[in-house]
């Protein structure tokens, strides 16, 4: 199986002041194919607290380095994409997360690369900037305050998609249906138009009109085969409903009748 070239892409963290920021990044990292964390002078890291807040990332955790200079943490990459919301005078290449993902990964066949973040307080100072390759921005509003852990998640997204690893698939239904016959789907249509009489849907509406309809909208849908027989049942259940209901109607109607001729009998009986 061909290596991820997720496995080169590490993130770096400067100066985090925050352990649930910490932990929410390593959540990021795990949902997104991402296992290397290298944190610059953090003010807390503690493993234990961490997988505590970010459950089942204890791969992760354990391989997350901890460096007291940037130029350590960075030493062996080959790209560096800095994420920051600072305008600089200096000309320097900009980018989008979705733009620096394609050149991440890009370069990323020559060797490790790594995407950067600041402290939450104010982010990467010059000296961290000017070691980044690329700088990248996250379009906002004018109110350009996302959270670090809503950055990383961000970023490692879009890298996710690029590198094409986005590959989790949907469950298939418990009990897979095949497609609707077209005998099932007449005889529904069938059903559906007596449900419609019997509630006299059609009095004020134009018959022909309401069925084509119907029908339309129907093998647009494209019901399978059980969702077709749900739909028969349905249908079926509004006629035998009102048929349920006109004999309880007339039982009722009798009923009273019998209670009329019986009084009326006990009226006309001699004292």
């Amino acid at each position: 199986m061909t290596e991820s070239l997720l496995n080169r892409v590490r993130v770096v963290l400067y100066e985090p002041q925050d352990l649930v920021n910490i932990a929410a990044g390593v959540r990021a990292m795990k949902n997104m194919g991402i296992r290397d964390l290298y944190l610059v002078r953090p003010a807390l890291f503690d493993s234990w607290r961490v997988e505590g807040i970010a459950h089942d990332t204890s791969d992760i955790v354990r391989r997350v380095q901890v460096h007291e200079s940037l130029a350590d943490a960075l030493a062996d990459c080959v790209f560096v994409a800095a994420f920051t919301a600072r305008n600089r005078s200096a000309k320097w290449a900009v980018s989008t997360a979705r733009e620096s993902a394609f050149r991440l990964l890009d370069r990323a066949a020559d060797g490790p690369v790594a995407v950067l973040f600041g402290r939450e307080d104010c982010g990467l100072p010059n000296e961290a900037l000017d070691r980044a390759h690329l700088h990248v921005t996250i379009p906002t509003t004018d109110h350009a305050s996302l959270n670090l852990a809503q950055a990383i998640i961000v970023a490692l997204y879009e890298l996710h998609l690029a590198a094409g690893d986005a590959s989790r698939g949907r469950k298939p239904p418990r009990k897979d249906a095949p497609p609707a016959p077209a005998e099932a789907i007449e005889r529904y249509f069938a059903d559906a138009e007596r449900s419609l009489e019997a509630i006299d849907f059609f009095k004020t509406r134009h018959r022909d009109n309401i069925l084509r309809t119907l029908r339309s909208l129907t093998l647009r849908a494209g019901p399978d085969a059980r969702e077709i027989q749900l739909l028969r049942a349905m249908a079926i259940e509004v006629v035998n409903k009102q048929q349920r209901f006109r004999r309880e109607i007339e039982a009722e109607l009798v009923k009273r009748s019998e209670d009329d001729v019986a009084g009326e009998a006990a009226v006309d009986e001699p004292a």
